[in-house]
């Protein structure tokens, strides 16, 4: 079930990771363990205390679960990035930062397939999270191809390194540095995932990147389904707290039917309320997390009738074509609605 509600917890330990990222290693209590579980590639959100305003942003978690201690996140300063810069100037051990539960659905669903990665810059950080744990709890062959800015710029360069050199049969690291190659283009990273191009696939970090990896994937014959795409996006404000938003004055409401934990759970929506406010009015646990359409924590998949989605900044046409919506922009749009959250 999900955990909507912010939880106060203490830096135990800044890492300076390359020239622009930090990471930051939380002490979960006891009381919140079951709280922080987590799953390879999911993020948290933070409230971040910048000095204008408080704004909520979502970082990667690039620890692995069952591997490392305690959950970490991996932050790249972003130029004139508010919360990046706040929070690698600022924060040291022992500070307190708001933190939602993890999220996020940019994790396999086995660990033991073959695996290519694609990562861009601080895109890493979800995939190394997924890299260390398939080859921990995995059985199949991993292949990263990692592109930076340069070698100054590489985050992890050292553990990939180590990495590498401890399962030389399992993992192979591909760098590419664009103040040495260039940009790398489609046709770039088709060449490089040319011999594993039926494997299950992820890809994380600037757009241009993705868009050409996933290009790349898609030209060599890869069904849409198996490439697996997570995209950064800023929030303009901070999250609201869980809660139904006030209903619009206007327009019907609709009859809903949500499959939840494999559950099924009915109830009406009030006129112009978002599926997610109309979830938790009805007091059912909703995933979710930034509430602006940019984490992907609140994907659903529309099975019967329609929604009018307000925003989006993490499905493609793709994915709306074949049902999925956000639950936090969606209205419905019709009298009834079938919505399935993904177990």
């Amino acid at each position: 079930m999900s955990d909507s509600r912010f939880h106060r917890l203490t830096v135990a330990e800044v890492i300076a990771e390359s020239d622009d990222a930090c990471s930051f290693v939380f002490d979960v209590p006891a009381a919140l363990r079951d709280a922080f579980v987590y799953r390879p590639g999911q993020f948290l959100t933070l409230n971040v205390p910048c000095a204008e305003a408080a704004v909520a942003r979502c970082y990667s978690l690039s620890s692995a679960p069952g591997i490392d201690a305690a959950p970490k996140i991996t932050v790249k300063r972003v130029r004139d990035g508010r919360a990046s810069n706040w929070l690698c100037d600022r924060v040291r051990a022992g500070d307190v930062l708001d933190v939602l539960a993890p999220a996020g659905l940019f994790t396999p669903r086995t660990l033991d397939g073959d695996l290519l990665l694609f990562a861009g810059g601080s895109g890493i950080t979800p995939v190394l999270s997924i890299l260390k744990s398939a080859l921990v709890h995995g059985r199949g062959m991993l292949t990263l191809i990692y592109a930076n800015r340069d070698e100054r710029s590489v985050i992890f360069r050292d553990e990939l390194q180590q990495l590498a050199q401890r399962h030389p049969g399992r993992l192979r690291v591909i760098h590419w540095l664009d103040s040495v190659q260039g940009i790398p283009q489609q046709r770039h990273l088709e060449e490089l995932a040319r011999p594993f191009s039926q494997q299950e696939t992820f890809i994380c970090g600037p757009a241009l990147f993705m868009e050409n990896a996933l290009a790349a994937m898609l030209g060599l014959g890869l069904p849409r389904a198996r490439v697996h795409v997570e995209r950064f996006a800023s929030l303009p404000d901070a999250p609201a707290q869980a809660g139904p938003a006030a209903a619009a004055a206007s327009g019907d409401g609709a009859a809903i039917e949500t499959v939840l934990d494999g559950a099924a759970f009915a109830f009406d929506s009030a006129p112009g309320e978002t599926l997610l406010d109309a979830m938790l009015r009805a007091g059912l646990p909703a995933p979710n997390s930034c509430r602006m359409g940019q984490c992907g924590a609140c994907m659903c998949r529309v099975e019967r009738g329609e929604v009018a989605l307000d925003g989006n900044h993490v499905l493609d046409d793709d994915e709306i074509a074949a049902g999925w919506t956000l639950a936090c922009c969606a209205r419905p749009a019709s009298d009834a609605l079938r919505v399935v959250f993904p177990d």
